[in-house]
């Protein structure tokens, strides 16, 4: 069947599993007669796919008028550029807003539409008018404008669809919807939609009035009590206007799908981009989730994609990634594949000014960590710059040109504005094309979690509005920021992974952890009653928890709520942190030691009630236990813990963790992964994030441990059981680097000084290496590259 489809977690073209690597190249800041050299870039890089936004800002004319076909430029000719990627043999990834950022001005609306309709501009807490450029998405006037349009650019993209025998493979929806308003902390205030919450506050509640003690018929009051809220419902309208913004975000989403399936885009899929790093980390991350979850979670058709800037990959960021690709995972339908929309590549240097030079092996680490996580399409962005040509019509502010990064735009990417292949365009093309010769396998490949589980509380990432002069407001956000995902310090997930745990997450608002599970959760005071007594039901009927952080003892809204406390028999007492000439420190008991006295930056004393004490602060008052509960049991740590492999291990250990990768290295930095197909396939992934060439012993299943020594800042995917065509590569301690019809090449080997290689098969011709075997099964021993070939084609 023609057209695209996703099922149990893969990407179908065509019927056929698809590993889709992609690069944003903006026709638009390219000359036409150039486009041609960007895509050659792109193939030689490994690529299947060019991404592009398609941006009104620049296909509309001062007039009013919209031109596609290159009119009035030769590069406003989109279908061109999309047929000449088809001639390149590359799918093509449709971006068409309305919105698309991209350093565009006005994130890529017309000027027009702000100086025609400034209705749609908002204004935010206290009725300040939001310093960002966003609009008021769902107003009616607004969507008018956007099927005007849709209207122009879509019908080109629609008849060009892989369903229709063309090369487009998805369509973008607007782009990193909510972000403004979020990273402003200015929510979109205007009468349109306060009109629109209060309809649904008054279908919400029972007693409205109650929650709100206004008077709501009356415009001038409510528009008051939700822009400068007062703080007897404060805590309630933080919360309300989350899940609202929610709800109107699907709307928007849906009115936009339903405008492109009207003019013609059918049997590709939306994407969703979900936004959230922040400031080279990516512990935000989850908040794009929490607002856009409910334009594609569970939605059929649509699929969602992170969008994430944070550096290298170092042992802050690698948990944050790990934990962004699990907690988007968790979110999806089972047939809903991760994907990275907008992808880092290139050299960090964002300004142009020799600020940041990011390692050229970065691109190749993230690449295989995400793959290894099971994402179907990656996008890098951006993999050629180019030129911000000046605006049709000037409007004063000092640049005049179509983005505010000035005449250059991209300085960055593997391939600069000019068309030169830059500092990181080697290593990129090297990790395009391990994993074009990999494709086929990883495009089918599932991550294999061990029983651990990581708790997405995904209201607890519901932080993006909170007015600045609500102490209750700013009481829970500074809790939730804290203590959620993967837990103070990240020690949750980086203590998991470094210990050779794989492991998805589970949103704990929908559903309960898996029965065998352990699960590891990072809380603070404001955590729901409904997630609480999740939590206590799953225990009570034998689940194992490891709880870091403080004792429960509110609901989100901030009013009391201690089901779990209850439960357990546990009390927060008082909570101390670290100040001028104060070091609070703890020490371990039980089980927990021994373990060196540790300095931590806060903790909680508690009352463990029968619980058996696990830490105590120096003068012996407890802030962590070990409780039962029905036929299962909890282990909380109070305090703000260091990831510790030792005393997280023993945590592990007594919970009944259990992994299948066998993995321990002497430097901290060295993660590995898994993935299998249904047939058996397997693949072991390690990667070295440091600058260090540890010996690492590796095993898989109860296996012996092999000693491998990985060099520094690499990755390597070693088959287990893999089809070939020149038969099944039962184990290997290289990768594969290239695979033919006829012949197999494998890379250097890691164990020590040779390399060893198991095939089950036709005796092979070997090149690099010594052959030793007899029947079917054969050993293959090298120095260096291997290569293997059938004897027939001698």
């Amino acid at each position: 069947m023609r057209g695209v489809t996703s099922e149990g977690g893969r990407l179908l073209i065509d019927g056929e599993p698809q590993l889709v690597l992609a690069g944003e190249i903006h026709y638009f800041r390219v000359p036409r007669e150039q486009w041609a050299d960007r895509l050659d870039a792109l193939v030689e890089a490994g690529c299947n796919t060019v991404a592009s936004y398609i941006p009104w800002l620049l296909h509309e004319l001062p007039d009013g008028s919209l031109d596609v076909t290159g009119a009035t430029r030769p590069d406003r000719d989109v279908a061109a550029f999309i047929d000449l990627c088809a001639e390149r043999g590359l799918w093509f990834f449709a971006r068409p807003g309305p919105f698309v950022m991209a350093e565009l001005m006005n994130e890529g609306i017309p000027y027009r539409i702000y100086r025609e309709h400034p209705e749609l501009v908002p204004v935010g807490w206290d009725g300040v008018r939001t310093p960002s450029r966003t609009l008021d998405y769902l107003n009616p006037v607004f969507l008018a404008e956007v099927r005007r349009w849709y209207a122009t650019v879509l019908p080109l993209i629609a008849s060009r669809t892989v369903g229709n025998g063309g090369n487009v493979i998805a369509l973008q929806l607007d782009n990193e919807i909510g972000m403004l308003a979020w990273v402003t902390n200015s929510p979109d205030l205007t009468p349109h939609l306060l009109a629109d919450f209060r309809r649904w506050v008054l279908f919400r509640y029972a007693e409205p009035s109650v929650r709100y003690p206004v008077a709501l018929a009356d415009d001038a009051a409510w528009a008051a009590a939700v822009r400068s809220p007062q703080e007897a419902w404060a805590g309630a309208l933080r919360v309300d206007l989350a899940l609202f913004m929610r709800h109107r975000f699907a709307r928007y989403v849906a009115e936009l799908r339903s405008m492109a399936e009207v003019f013609g885009v059918r049997g590709v899929p939306f994407v969703i981009n979900i936004h959230g790093t922040e400031a080279g980390g990516g512990e935000p991350f989850p908040i794009g989730i929490s607002q856009l979850v409910q334009t594609y979670a569970g939605v059929p058709g649509m699929i969602s994609g992170s969008d994430h800037y944070v550096g290298e990959l170092t042992l802050q960021s690698t948990p944050d990634l790990y934990l962004m690709n699990a907690f988007q995972a968790a979110v999806n339908d089972p047939d809903q594949p991760l994907t990275s929309v907008e992808f880092e590549a290139g050299s960090g240097d964002y300004g142009d000014g020799m600020d940041t030079l990011v390692d050229p092996a970065t691109v190749d680490l993230k690449t295989r960590l995400f793959v290894a996580q099971g994402n179907r399409l990656i996008n890098w962005y951006l993999f050629a710059g180019g030129h911000n040509r000046p605006l049709d019509e000037p409007v004063g502010n000092g640049i005049d040109r179509i983005a505010f990064t000035g005449e250059r735009h991209g300085f960055a990417a593997p391939v600069d504005p000019e068309g030169r292949r830059g500092q990181t365009y080697a290593a990129t093309a090297r990790a395009g094309r391990v994993m074009r010769t990999m494709a086929p396998w990883l495009a089918a490949m599932r991550p294999e979690p061990d029983n651990l589980q990581l708790g997405l509380v995904l209201d607890a990432y519901a932080t993006e509005y909170h007015h600045p002069g609500s102490a209750v407001m700013t009481a829970v956000v500074d809790d939730l920021r804290r203590h959620r995902g993967a837990g103070p310090r990240r020690a949750l997930t980086r203590s998991a992974l470094l210990l050779g745990h794989q492991f998805g997450a589970v949103w704990l608002e929908r559903e309960a952890p898996r029965p065998d599970a352990v699960l590891l959760l990072s809380s603070g005071q404001y955590l729901d009653g409904p997630v609480q007594r999740r939590l206590v039901d799953f225990v009570t009927a034998g689940g194992r928890l490891l709880l870091l952080g403080r004792v429960p003892c509110f609901d989100l809204a901030g009013e009391p709520c201690t089901v779990l406390a209850d439960a357990l028999g546990v009390r927060g007492l008082t909570f101390v942190t670290g100040a001028d000439q104060y070091f609070p420190t703890v020490s371990a008991h039980a089980w927990a030691a021994p373990w060196p006295q540790t300095r931590v930056g806060w903790l909680e004393h508690i009352d463990p009630g029968a619980g058996t004490v696990l830490l105590s602060d120096q003068d012996g008052r407890p802030c962590g236990a070990e409780v039962s509960l029905g036929a299962g049991r909890v282990v909380l740590f109070a305090a703000e813990l260091p990831s510790n492999l030792e005393l997280f291990g023993r945590a592990l250990n007594r919970l009944g963790a259990t992994s299948r990768l066998s993995l321990h290295s002497p430097v901290p930095g060295v993660f590995g992964l898994t993935g299998a197909d249904d047939r058996g396939q397997r693949l072991i992934h390690l990667i070295n994030i440091t600058g260090h060439s540890p010996e690492v012993r590796v095993g898989w299943d109860g296996s012996e441990p092999r000693a491998l020594t990985l060099p520094p800042r690499t990755g390597v995917m070693l088959p287990r059981n893999l089809i070939t065509p020149l038969g099944v590569i039962e184990s290997a301690d290289a990768e594969l680097a290239e695979v033919r019809a006829d012949r197999l090449s494998f890379g250097p080997g890691l164990a020590g000084a040779a390399s060893e290689i198991r095939l089950r098969g036709p005796r092979p011709l070997v090149t690099g290496g010594e052959l030793s075997g007899d029947g079917d099964t054969w050993v293959i021993r090298g120095r260096g590259p291997v290569s293997l070939q059938a004897e027939c084609s001698r």
